[in-house]
């Protein structure tokens, strides 16, 4: 079935460089958790423990210099391939919901502050401004999105005014795959003062995202979605943003000097990587970065979306199988969820991996005021990368069509 999207990235050779792949361990359309690693990345990691197993930025042997020499190589490759002139902006933390509470909890807020961001938030751009809610007396808008997910720029507008002293939104939604315009969201809500905080977990891995252009204050993501190491993730800050947030936590790397009665904090970025880091994350984060910069993100989305439309061809008609969120492939970016009637959300993803060995998610994936207040249990998600093909979303298609037919109401 012919696709009116072409991408000219070489999958078959995209494929090679993956070892689950390689060796035939399933479908893996479960992306928007947790991405596959590629060789380069694993190699870059390995590397750091059987050769230089040091720490960075406190002895000066020569182990500990290669050390801190590939840290700042990180935040380098990171500025290059975001758009920005200063590497000393991209704070390393365990993942984005880190980065997002050293924000929330860092910009000081108090009592009649108003925070907005969508009805449509993961729960960690959601639970920590609840809890600034509940302790610090803080208000929260929501910015109102269509039923299917879709955001509502004029929505979004009647939510602002002066008090707004916070806008925190997420790029790209991990259940729609709906897309908010951050440049717009920025410009207006700079206009009335508020700080742009961007949730970028599901967009960094799968659009070109230039910072310098969308000018959010703060923008957080999960490099392990973005085909580097489990518990790493990313905070890029403005430098005046980042000179008046206040760190979540404190120790060694942290501070300049510290007396019995005294402290004073190191500059950015040390003042918020307390303690030891995860140098081999570090050293694969760059190795990650680079491998997506060789293969181009607009290489990227393409294949998203040419994935996507095929998911859709395939499924048109499945009796009893349901979207959540848009109908239309171009608004999904890449993920596809769905509800079978008759069936839970797990036991269609339990199905699909017994009867067609491909691997989805399944649940509310941590968005439970969507589901909630759309009265859905949850859901079954499939979402792509550029390790999939054509023929492995057609067997996933396949499957749902006969599990639908067969077990569905």
């Amino acid at each position: 079935m012919e696709n009116p999207i072409r991408a000219s990235m070489d999958v078959n050779s995209v494929r090679k460089d993956f070892p689950t792949v390689r060796k035939g361990q399933g479908i893996y359309l479960d992306s928007a958790c947790q991405s596959l690693r590629p060789d380069s990345v694993i190699r870059a990691v390995t590397e750091y423990y059987e050769e230089y197993p040091a720490c960075g930025g406190r002895s000066v042997h020569s182990m500990a210099t290669r050390v801190s020499i590939a840290v700042d190589e990180s935040r380098e490759t990171l500025a290059s391939f975001f758009g920005t002139k200063d590497p000393e902006c991209y704070v390393f933390t365990r993942n984005c919901t880190e980065g997002l509470n050293t924000a929330a909890y860092g910009l000081g807020l108090k009592r009649g502050d108003v925070v907005v961001t969508t009805d449509m938030e993961h729960n960690s751009n959601h639970v920590p401004w609840m809890r600034l809610a509940e302790t610090a007396g803080v208000e929260r808008r929501f910015s109102r999105s269509g039923k299917d997910g879709r955001f509502d720029i004029e929505a979004f507008h009647r939510c602002m005014d002066r008090k707004v002293k916070v806008v925190s939104v997420q790029q790209s939604s991990n259940v729609t795959g709906c897309t908010v315009p951050i440049k717009a969201v920025s410009e207006i809500a700079h206009d009335y003062g508020a700080t742009v905080i961007v949730d970028g977990a599901q967009s960094a891995p799968h659009m070109k995202v230039d910072l310098e252009d969308l000018d959010a204050d703060i923008y957080c993501m999960s490099i392990h979605k973005m085909l580097g190491p489990s518990g790493m993730g990313v905070m890029y800050g403005k430098r005046e943003v980042l000179e008046r947030l206040r760190p979540m936590a404190l120790g060694g790397g942290t501070v300049g000097l510290a007396t019995y009665d005294s402290v004073n904090l190191a500059p950015i970025p040390d003042r918020f990587e307390a303690g030891l880091h995860d140098y081999a994350g570090i050293v694969g984060t760059k190795a990650a970065i680079e491998y997506l910069s060789r293969i181009g993100m607009d290489e990227v989305e393409k294949w998203d979306s040419m994935l996507m439309r095929r998911i859709f061809s395939d499924l048109e008609d499945v009796p009893g199988l349901h979207v959540v969120g848009p109908d239309e492939p171009s608004l999904r970016g890449s993920v596809f969820s769905f509800n079978i009637d008759g069936l839970g959300a797990h036991d269609i993803g339990m199905m699909l991996d017994s009867m067609a060995g491909v691997m989805i998610r399944s649940g509310m994936h941590c968005t439970h005021p969507f589901y909630v207040s759309r009265g859905i249990d949850g859901s079954a998600r499939a979402s792509t990368y550029i390790y999939n093909t054509v023929d492995e979303i057609d067997i996933f298609a396949s499957a749902v069509r006969h599990i639908a037919e067969t077990f569905g109401q």
